[in-house]
């Protein structure tokens, strides 16, 4: 019997049909050790040894493969075609040796890049030995995300508490989101003005323009900087007389692009489809692992993890062949296309992304796949289509018109698709265009010749500002950090995943805005381990993790040089002072942090002549940023005699900028002053004033405070909603079968009745203000029906099934009161903040269960919230 070692256990069922009875495939779930997540894991005075540890989801799967090497005479080891890939039958063959398992074993090493009886025969018939290379570029990357994670990560949360942590590859790309956030505040419009006319011919054509040159000079961006220019231009025209200067015709041609990469597969979706990048490869591993078809499971596209743009002889004829069939031959060029990416590094596996099979039409597969999958596999179908067609060839026409004495110009231009080519299938979308759709439409200009008389028109004067540069989405995030060379694409779904994950971005509308947080630990990484976050020094140490693969380098060379530098920066910023550190920070965010009072702005003054970090409460002290263990904030320097405080900046998710702090005016009943503040949370209102520092500390002595419910917005706040916030919690009447009282209250987790030591969930704020007896008596009976522990119980709130554990028994996906979780045989593990439910799979899931069932069973305590909350332990430093 010959022991074949997978992945996936899709991919195992798939490859065990293939192969027969002679062969046993079992499913390894992905890594089986991993570095535990504890000091000393790597030892840099140890010449970088590294210490292993099993994982816990991978403790059955790897039993099951112990015991079928002990009967089998060869091992076969056929997980995926790159370097974690490699790294994984590495860590299976070692557990093989420590065992003893491998003596008198043949141990092989097969690649297949499809999923296809063909694909896999064809590598079993030709394995190869573990690449050692491969293996020692997987261990110097993965000691580098270790040593930067465990030892950057203290000083963020020594230095700055609240922050969560930094990895080598995630801080840059943070950088970059933080640059772009903090160059759209700089950023001040700029007015111009454009001048449009239209053009008639002899014939009465229409001939639209645009002005180019005005009293002889050539016009720039610039040149009509006001509506009076703008007018001046116009008049200029009106007063003018135009003919035909010249008519200059062009032959063009456009090649398609290549066929996807990791990287353009993730743009391209995100652009085209909205999927994120996670989302974009969680469904192409689905179509890679493929669906019954002709009796037999089988793969729809090539591995998905790659670097490059090849495609394989055989494929690109069979392209071809449906191409002439689909479209003639005329959409054929001479030969099949050859692309070659420019960089050095491109590599991970053999082929671009394609569809197995070129005769599976999307429109075929649409019936067997779900909506998801099926548009990812039409569009990964169509851009390996196009790939191998012919040129698109256009016509484009520009018209220089002139006035009478020179003075004024214009000009029109005018594209005509004259062949279709590659765009009868298939158009690249761009970042900036709405749907990643393709830009303009055919412009066709009437066919006037070089003198001929034209007649004005209409002309319009139109009015411009510049734009900051676009915030960036998935699509061109990914883009940049690939062209700057930052970490490598099949990593780029898990970075941006971690980026959210620890509340560093958030996405509005699609792009990506810093947190608060995420704005402090770049400028503090920038200041005090600017060369780390450099963009170039992390493209040459992918550079030095290549070289690694290639054999040009000794990974432990390569470690011992980055340790030899970065141990000491550590060092060095350990020893500052904290207020050392935030006094940089203040300098450096001080445009972005300490802004005009929005008092100022109503008074007029001149945010020039406004010391924007003088105390608004005291006016004698300054603003600073402060840390608690709760986070950053700003407060006052003459703190305790004055506790003015406010959040750390203007840019959080949900908020504006920091509210004015004003009185509402004043309780009907005790004439105490109704107060709108700014508080560490956010604002709140308060009924009377703070008490004075040496007063009574009495919990009853200080002032009422209610902090402002979701979706209430500060600056529209109105006295009689602050009030009724004040008398919270509000009486909605007497329990008919009690008799005791039924209270109305906003808690931690939202709107909510209490009656005794039963409580139940209301779904809007508004709810609490105007919910009666008769509903909420019927809510509270819901909720004892249910057992007494509401939504978290309630059959109705699984979200969905994710299938059968390795361990046996179905995982679940719920709707929680602390948010969603999976639930496996009594254990439940909460998602990774930020986490989507429907982008859980059970890796994910099983994963998340192993590190809370190690938690319960180690005895430490379990907390709601924190750790405990994101799966039972801290997450470890992502690249």
């Amino acid at each position: 019997m010959n022991l074949v070692i997978v992945e996936s256990p899709a991919k195992a069922s798939t490859i065990n049909k293939y192969l027969g009875a002679d062969y046993k495939v079992l499913a390894s779930y992905g890594h089986v050790r991993d570095l535990p997540e504890k000091d000393g894991s790597v030892a840099p005075d140890d010449n970088f040894a590294m210490q292993w540890e099993a994982q816990p989801r991978a403790a059955k799967p790897m039993r099951a493969i112990l015991d079928a090497a002990k009967n089998a005479q060869n091992v076969i080891l056929a997980t995926d075609p790159d370097r974690e890939g490699e790294a994984i039958a590495w860590h299976v063959l070692e557990l093989l040796k420590q065992k003893g398992l491998t003596q008198k074993k043949q141990v092989q090493r097969v690649v297949f890049n499809a999923i296809t009886r063909q694909a896999v025969l064809d590598a079993i018939a030709a394995p190869r030995d573990l690449n050692p290379h491969l293996v020692d570029a997987y261990l110097a990357r993965r000691a580098l995300d270790y040593l930067v994670g465990f030892t950057l990560s203290p000083v963020l949360w020594r230095k700055l508490p609240g922050a969560r942590s930094a990895g080598r590859v995630q801080s840059v790309a943070l950088r970059l989101i933080c640059a772009r956030e903090l160059e759209i505040e700089a950023f001040r419009a700029r007015e111009y003005w454009s001048v449009e006319a239209l053009m008639l011919g002899p014939k009465g054509e229409r001939l639209p323009t645009r002005l180019v040159r005005w009293r002889g000079e050539k016009l720039e961006r610039f040149s009509l900087p006001d509506q009076a220019a703008a007018a001046a231009a116009k008049a200029a025209i009106e007063g003018s007389v135009f003919s035909v200067a010249a008519v200059e015709r062009k032959q063009v041609q456009r090649k398609p692009a290549p066929p996807f990469t990791t990287s353009t597969l993730q743009q391209e979706a995100s652009r085209k489809l909205g999927f994120s990048a996670r989302q974009t490869m969680q469904v192409a591993q689905k179509l890679y692992e493929g669906i019954a078809l002709d009796g037999e499971n089988q793969g729809l596209i090539t591995y998905m993890r790659t670097d490059s743009q090849q495609v394989a002889p055989e494929a690109a004829n069979a392209m071809r062949a449906e191409i002439a069939r689909l479209y003639g031959k005329d959409y054929l060029p001479a030969g099949a296309r050859q692309y070659r990416r420019a960089q050095a590094t491109a590599q991970e596996a053999h082929e671009a992304i394609r569809p197995v099979a070129a005769a599976r039409h999307p429109q075929e597969m649409a019936r067997l796949l779900p909506k998801e999958a099926a548009a990812l596999y039409r569009l990964i179908w169509q851009r390996a289509l196009a790939s191998q067609m012919d040129n698109a060839r256009l016509e484009r026409t520009s018209m220089e018109i002139d006035s009478a004495d020179k003075q004024t110009g214009l000009r029109a231009h005018g594209t005509v698709i004259v062949f279709p080519g590659f765009l009868k299938l298939y158009e690249e979308g761009r970042d900036d265009e709405p749907n990643g759709k393709a830009a303009g439409s055919d412009k066709i200009l009437p066919a006037l010749s070089s003198g001929t008389p034209l007649t004005l028109g209409e002309v319009r004067p139109e009015q411009h500002f510049t734009e900051p540069p676009p915030r960036y989405n998935e699509a061109s995030l990914v883009k940049k950090m690939e062209e700057l060379g930052i970490g490598r694409p099949s990593t780029y779904a898990g970075i941006l995943s971690v980026l959210r994950d620890r509340d560093y971005v958030f996405m509005e509308r699609k792009r990506f805005h810093p947190h608060d947080k995420g704005l402090l630990v770049v400028a503090f990484l920038e200041n005090f381990f600017g060369q780390y976050v450099e963009y170039d020094f992390t493209a040459e140490l992918e550079n030095a993790l290549d070289k690694i693969s290639n054999g040009g380098l000794a990974y432990r060379d390569v470690l011992r040089q980055f340790w030899q530098e970065f141990s000491p920066t550590v060092e060095q910023t350990l020893r500052l002072r904290n207020s050392e550190v935030l006094d940089r920070m203040n300098d450096v965010l001080g445009q972005h942090i300490f802004k005009p009072s929005a008092q100022n702005a109503q008074n007029g003054e001149d945010a020039q002549d406004t010391d924007a970090r003088q105390c608004p409460q005291c006016a004698q002290g300054q603003l600073s940023l402060k840390t608690s263990r709760y986070g950053a904030f700003i407060g006052c320097t003459r703190y305790p005699d004055c506790r003015f405080t406010r959040p750390f900046a203007s840019n959080r998710q949900g908020q504006n900028d920091a509210v004015l702090e004003r009185q509402l005016g004043e309780d009907p009943q005790t004439q105490e002053p109704i107060w709108l503040k700014n508080g560490r949370f956010g604002p709140y209102v308060q009924r009377g004033e703070n008490a004075q520092r040496g007063a009574s500390d009495k919990k009853e002595d200080a002032p009422k405070r209610v902090g402002l419910p979701d979706g209430v917005k500060p600056d529209e706040l109105e006295l009689a909603y602050a009030l009724q916030l004040l008398a919270l919690p509000r009486s909605v009447g007497l329990h008919p079968e009690s008799g005791e009282e039924i209270l109305a209250n906003l808690g931690r987790y939202g709107p909510y009745l209490r009656h005794g030591k039963q409580s139940a969930r209301l779904e809007q704020v508004k709810d609490v203000f105007e919910i009666g007896v008769n509903r909420a008596v019927s809510l509270l009976n819901e909720q004892q029906k249910s057992g007494g522990r509401g939504r978290r119980t309630a059959r109705s709130n699984i979200l969905r099934s994710l299938g059968d554990h390795p361990d046996g028994g179905e995982v679940e996906i719920l709707d929680g009161r602390f948010g969603p979780y999976v639930r496996h045989d009594k254990i439940n593990a909460s998602l990774p903040s930020g986490k989507e439910p429907q982008s859980v799979d059970m890796e994910l899931a099983v994963e998340l269960l192993a590190a809370r069932r190690a938690r319960l069973k180690s005895g430490k305590p379990v907390r709601r919230g924190g750790a405990a909350r994101r799966g039972g332990t801290r997450r470890k430093s992502s690249s």
